[in-house]
């Protein structure tokens, strides 16, 4: 029997969860998993429901979307089966990428993979080893605009639900952002906010800090400052150095990023204004 898979944000009013219940039952479904939230600063609700039907996607869709129509909500309802795909960006580093696949490799990750992009050819041997088709897309300058149509181009090509910053360093245009808005995650190699940009662990070290930690979040027009989706720390003392502090670092950059992708994958995140509400598993 399949499975779907609904998301629904509107303005918080009475009645909306009995109209979705109602809904289900109409399509002689059942409900596996439910999560709702009242969000106070924005009056936004949201919900998400895992259930079961006998019917046809379309069928689920027509019914729950007459039996919810009257609360204006962002509905979305999708075949379980039917995975998310995301587009991987990396530069030269490749911890992020090289964990992100392994974990599809072994269907920990629910998603399709069907092209990396780079800026650089270096990663170019670790999608091969994995059989995704690699795009280099080098980035200059005077060919910036250039650059970000190629990959637009390969976002409608390959049906594209999300992109994931597997430490691209490169900076998107605010026109990207936009475009994409919700549908980038960034890993920061460092607990936001606090100690942005460049060697965030060399200035944690000259701080004599005692935890570091990493940040996945959507890219916005502001750098390193969109809705946080999840973060960890771990604990560091004064014995260890930048370098150490660097290695340490890239385990929690794997493990926060690699849960934000499952978190998007399975729709589990929703953005009410710069924040984020995340339903985990």
């Amino acid at each position: 029997m399949p499975r779907y898979i609904l998301t629904l944000t509107c303005a918080d009013r009475a009645g909306i969860v009995l109209a979705c219940a109602q809904g289900i039952v109409q399509t002689e479904g059942n409900i596996v998993e439910s999560d709702q939230y009242s969000d106070p600063p924005t009056g936004l609700f949201c919900m998400r429901v895992s259930f079961d039907s006998p019917q046809g996607l379309d069928e689920v869709r027509r019914t729950l979307g007459d039996q919810l129509d009257r609360f204006h909500p962002m509905l979305g309802i999708r075949d379980e089966s039917h995975r998310r795909r995301a587009l991987l960006m990396v530069s030269r580093v490749d911890h992020c990428l090289v964990d992100l696949l392994y974990r599809w490799n072994i269907g920990e990750l629910p998603v399709d993979i069907p092209v990396i992009v780079s800026n650089h050819t270096d990663c170019a041997a670790v999608a091969e080893r994995y059989g995704i088709p690699f795009s280099h897309i080098p980035i200059t300058p005077d060919a910036r605009d250039d650059a970000e149509a190629k990959l637009l181009a390969l976002v409608a090509h390959h049906e594209i639900d999300f992109i994931v910053l597997a430490r691209y360093m490169q900076v998107l245009s605010p026109h990207l952002c936009d475009r994409l808005s919700g549908h980038i995650i960034n890993i920061h190699h460092s607990f936001l906010p606090g100690f942005s940009g460049a060697k965030p662990y060399h200035q944690a070290y000259e701080r004599g800090v005692k935890l570091i930690g990493a940040t996945a979040h959507y890219v916005t027009e502001e750098l390193d400052d969109g809705p946080i989706i999840g973060q960890d720390v771990i604990g560091v003392t004064h014995a260890q150095s930048p370098d150490d502090l660097v290695a340490m670092g890239r385990d929690i950059e794997r493990t926060v990023l690699a849960r934000a992708v499952r978190l998007q994958a399975e729709d589990r995140v929703f953005l009410a204004g710069r924040r984020t509400i995340v339903f985990s598993a």
